[in-house]
């Protein structure tokens, strides 16, 4: 059963035509799969090249991984587009404080991807050990709103569990007008984030 209210899940990068469309485009095409109609992702830049479509070498991940980079444009990111999301993913931890000085409510709801790829990892293995301890009863959503609007407040009994080794370790490599060594990079730090919340999606996700 479709959710009434589709999950609004925002990726951000800086131009919005580099790492956050491919966020956007592998996300939405994953959770399609997980619950049709139950997700809205988007993405948009701090400092977008509004209407430019997605970079080449961006748009070959997408396709390669299974998504579409057809009709997208980039677009700037403002206080209207934050107003209605309930997770913000964003590329680097600037791009967080950049999300935060327009919108400071979204504090609990706004993580680097790569952050809360590892957050949902840590979170998964307390409630395994909850469970098979039976100390730890997990409660399941009823539905996929809720279990997905409710998921920061989760997330944050893990934040510790979950801290970067490096602070690098939170960032996705910009790779704008770079080689394509550089978007491959940018892959092997983006594509893993996403396939952890892309798994987490498909386990946790109430039907």
């Amino acid at each position: 059963m479709e959710s009434p209210t589709p999950v609004r899940i925002l990726t951000v990068c800086t131009g919005n035509i580099c790492r956050s469309p491919v966020a956007e485009r592998l996300l939405q095409a994953g959770l399609d799969q997980v619950l049709p109609g139950g997700f809205e992702v988007r993405s948009a830049g701090t400092r977008a090249m509004v209407g430019s479509p997605i970079q080449p070498l961006s748009a070959d991940i997408v396709n390669m991984y299974g998504g579409t980079d057809q009709g997208f444009a980039a677009r700037q990111l403002n206080p209207k587009i934050l107003r209605d999301t309930d997770i913000v993913l964003t590329m680097t931890s600037k791009h967080r404080g950049e999300v935060l000085q327009l919108d400071a409510s979204l504090l609990k709801r706004t993580f680097t991807i790569r952050e809360f790829a590892r957050m949902l990892e840590a979170l998964e293995e307390r409630d395994a050990a909850g469970e098979a301890t039976g100390t730890a009863p997990v409660e399941k959503a009823s539905d996929a709103g809720a279990m997905w609007r409710g998921l920061p407040a989760r997330l944050a009994s893990v934040r510790h569990l979950a801290l970067a080794a490096d602070s690098a370790d939170n960032e996705v490599i910009d790779p704008y007008k770079r080689g394509p060594e550089v978007y491959r990079q940018m892959e092997d730090e983006l594509a893993p984030a996403i396939l952890t919340i892309l798994r987490y999606a498909r386990l946790n996700t109430p039907a």
